[in-house]
């Protein structure tokens, strides 16, 4: 899953992507390098990211989802927690919701059902404005995910989307610490238990910075290929990633060594 980004503000690449000329050259490349799914993003969820309003979102993803929907054979993911922009890019093409609030905000559960689209449900603890505020746990974290993640499924069923549907994500660096972060990683594998796809992202977040000293956030190619290795080894179907040539290289030689350690 390549990242498209229509935002002046994401925390690696935000207003590199915001026109549509820009934003489908930026498509094309990831898919030519081995993204099978292109997830646009019109709202920054970075640490601290202010909201922006339904209409602002609109402007900035339905014409993307259009013009990727008109030019590519992909598939497309939206990246929104908006019931309006959920109904509206389903209408304009997309393929999946990818929600890192899980159908929290009002009206989303509906929207979500209407759209009769696959979900992915995130795992994040409070708010990006202020997640990162020391955020604790009373049980491992992974257990906390999978806690949270089975009551939000289960919103899901009682409003029409069939657990068949549904993805799931750990929510790495949402409301999470260094240790946190990286006990989850450890732990991915408790998710399987859970028998749904895992989407996992930590391409070029804090986590990686932190254990590599690595501050510019676009120079953390290698540990987050390393982490991304690592998810694939312990379940992970998805990948959602900045630089998906490095990324896809990388996943092959995983995918091999899998593949002869189930023969």
């Amino acid at each position: 899953m390549g990242i498209l980004n229509v935002t002046p503000d994401s925390f690696s690449d935000g207003g590199r992507f915001n026109s549509l000329d820009t934003a489908l050259r930026h498509a094309q490349q990831m898919i030519a390098d081995g993204a099978t799914i292109i997830d646009v993003g019109g709202e920054s969820t970075r640490p601290g990211a202010e909201p922006v309003s339904e209409q602002e979102e609109l402007q900035r993803v339905v014409p993307a989802v259009e013009a990727l929907a008109r030019e590519f054979d992909v598939t497309i993911s939206i990246d929104t927690s908006t019931p309006a922009v959920m109904r509206d890019s389903a209408a304009a093409g997309a393929h999946l919701l990818n929600d890192v609030r899980a159908l929290t905000r009002d009206g989303a559960l509906a929207a979500a059902a209407a759209t009769s689209l696959p979900v992915c449900l995130m795992h994040m603890n409070g708010e990006p404005q202020v997640m990162q505020n020391a955020p604790h746990y009373d049980e491992p974290i992974e257990q906390a995910v999978i806690l949270y993640l089975e009551q939000r499924i289960d919103e899901c069923i009682q409003a029409g989307i069939d657990r068949s549907r549904i993805l799931i994500d750990p929510g790495f660096g949402f409301g999470k610490n260094h240790e946190h972060n990286y006990r989850l990683l450890n732990q991915l594998d408790a998710l399987l238990s859970m028998e749904l796809p895992i989407l996992a992202g930590l391409s070029r977040k804090r986590m990686i910075g932190e254990a590599t000293g690595i501050s510019d956030a676009a120079l953390r190619v290698t540990g987050s290929v390393a982490g991304a290795v690592i998810c694939v080894m312990k379940g992970a179907r998805i990948l959602r990633v900045h630089d998906v040539k490095e990324t896809a290289e990388a996943i092959k030689v995983a995918h091999a060594t899998l593949r002869e350690g189930h023969d």
